[in-house]
């Protein structure tokens, strides 16, 4: 299937997928639950649900009080995570379910870190830090950024540049929230010392840092193609 544009998606949220949120590569839901075991049973009745049909699901994650679902397709060719008509169809079968059982989505919570690393050359750059972080050297850099097959470790990009030298800040984290959620993210970590470098690019990205000069990207999906 094609991948859908980041529009098409955010249309089918305002659509009636108002428990999930599109981050940086997937569609994510998470879900509040009331003890441990309504949560695994919610996980079993997903995971028996997608394997009755053939659809894998991308990443489940089960933890104390909550249930985090991320939706994506990995092309076949290309190795790119992307969403597609058949993520939207199952956040749809997955809302329902959870209703089913119980619980309750808290869509503002959603959250992905991404790595990124300045880079000049991704070619010589890629495979060290494919190696490293996933042990999996031939099969997890796709184009410009690193996915370890079984999600152990944040997705890293390599964010074009030119040479330089050391000590520019090479390293920063991209936080993906939830649209509503970027606001008041960010007014927590201005009150806690930081300071905005960049808002031109808002909603999208705002770039803060920290009181010793570091910077991070608070990223959505809102405002992108």
């Amino acid at each position: 299937m094609d991948a859908l544009g980041v529009q098409d998606v955010l249309a089918a949220i305002d659509s009636g997928l108002t428990d999930w949120r599109k981050l940086a590569q997937p569609l994510m839901a998470r879900f509040r639950t009331a003890d441990a075991v309504s949560g695994a049973e919610f996980v079993a009745a997903v995971t028996r649900r997608a394997a009755a049909s053939g659809y894998e699901i991308a990443d489940i994650r089960l933890g104390p009080g909550y249930v985090d679902v991320a939706l994506y397709t990995v092309h076949a060719e290309t190795g790119r995570r992307q969403v597609t008509e058949q993520e939207l169809t199952w956040a749809h079968a997955i809302s329902a379910l959870a209703a089913e059982h119980g619980l309750r989505a808290v869509p503002d919570e959603v959250t992905q870190i991404e790595l990124v690393l300045d880079a000049p050359s991704v070619t010589a750059s890629g495979p060290f830090w494919t190696a490293l972080l996933t042990g999996d050297p031939d099969g997890t850099l796709v184009r410009d950024t690193i996915f370890d097959r079984t999600n152990r470790v944040p997705s890293m990009w390599f964010q074009p540049t030119d040479a330089h030298q050391v000590p520019r800040q090479r390293w920063h984290i991209d936080l993906w929230l939830a649209p509503e959620a970027a606001a008041g993210r960010i007014a927590a970590a201005l009150k806690a010392g930081g300071k905005v470098f960049d808002d031109s690019h808002a909603p999208s990205y705002t770039v803060l840092v920290d009181p010793d000069g570091n910077r991070v990207c608070v990223c959505t999906a809102a405002g992108r193609i």
